[in-house]
């Protein structure tokens, strides 16, 4: 969670919750934008403005349907896996500036959005990349394009598990979004506290909007109206909106998540760009990997743990510089257009 007074709408809490993690101390938290009390502020907007479609992905022998957005024509695939109690529209406004050079795809994941499966609250890391690996093969078959995993946070580790298992052939690059081993399991043991201290129950959308940027994890307003509304449910008993996935109760597959994840991020045998929120994240593996070149690490200033959502253009610009850099075109070669590699 990336906020270290009341985080919410966040699944592990982990990488946020270290008081010392640069990215959250006082001098690097972006400040939250201006509120007004106007409901038109706050109001949801439609994925149609940033997305081109959205698609029931059945999966074969199963009840299971994930849906998923898309956006361009032409390129590689971009495909996005969220973060815990978040939702694919949570790459929306960053979708809008990537599909101008490469194809975008965001799924919500198993227990998330406008997904329905057999067993919504198992959030295991096996059956999550299971999942992943499910739908890619559903929506591409035997001939899928090159395709760039991106990951934030829950989703970093399950994109990372998904190209480590080398199930989908044409993975040509990994990007994992503000998520380290090392912080994320020392800070398993703060997570229900974090999630029983977020605010709870909202009498609107728009309230619940409006606290996610006032005392929530965005930073963006035109995101939080996009994303926020997708990880909301309405509580007839209550007469009010609460979240949608209990993150409360997938205590059990945490470790899961983030256990070893650094070992295997390094090992896949794939290019791969690690985006923090600060600089004082990386544990001892991901040190000495940085150091051999293993991988290329990138600071993302002024935002909080949502780098996608809080700085979409800015998140949008490095992975479109993380394919040129590459060469990672519709086949895995190089696309034409876009601007070459800048440091």
């Amino acid at each position: 969670m990336d906020s270290s007074n009341l985080p919410s709408l966040h699944e592990e809490g982990s990488e946020e919750l270290l008081e010392s993690s640069s990215a959250f101390s006082p001098s690097n938290v972006p400040p939250r934008p201006a509120t007004h009390h106007s409901l038109q502020k706050y109001s949801p907007l439609d994925w149609q403005g940033f997305f081109d479609k959205e698609d029931d992905i059945t999966i074969p022998g199963t009840n299971d349907v994930f849906h998923v957005y898309t956006s361009g024509s032409e390129g590689p695939v971009v495909f996005c896996l969220h973060g815990g109690g978040y939702s694919g529209l949570s790459f929306g406004l960053a979708a809008s500036k990537l599909k101008e050079k490469a194809r975008v795809a965001a799924m919500d994941l198993r227990g998330h959005g406008k997904s329905s499966t057999d067993d919504d609250l198992d959030l295991s890391i096996d059956t999550l990349c299971n999942d992943v690996i499910a739908v890619v093969k559903a929506m591409y078959r035997d001939s899928p394009p090159a395709i760039i995993l991106v990951g934030h946070s829950m989703g970093g580790s399950v994109a990372v598990h998904v190209a480590a298992k080398k199930a989908i052939s044409n993975i040509h690059g990994l990007v994992v979004v503000d998520v380290v081993e090392g912080t994320a399991m020392a800070s398993l043991i703060h997570m229900q506290k974090i999630l029983s201290s977020r605010a709870q129950h909202f009498p609107s959308i728009e309230k619940a909007i409006e606290w996610s940027v006032k005392g929530g994890p965005l930073r963006n307003v035109e995101s939080a109206r996009l994303s926020i509304p997708s990880t909301l449910k309405y509580d007839e008993s209550r007469n009010c909106y609460t979240y949608q996935t209990p993150l409360e109760e997938s205590e059990r597959y945490w470790k899961g998540w983030y256990e070893g994840l650094s070992e295997k991020f390094l090992s896949c045998p794939v290019p791969k760009l690690l985006l923090l929120a600060g600089t004082d994240r990386l544990d001892r593996s991901l040190t000495i990997g940085q150091m051999q070149g293993k991988f290329q690490m990138v600071v993302v200033r002024h935002t909080g743990h949502a780098i996608q959502e809080d700085v979409p253009e800015e998140f949008a610009s490095l992975v479109l510089n993380f394919i040129s850099h590459n060469r990672i075109g519709p086949r895995g070669v190089e696309i034409p257009g876009i601007r070459s590699w800048k440091q």
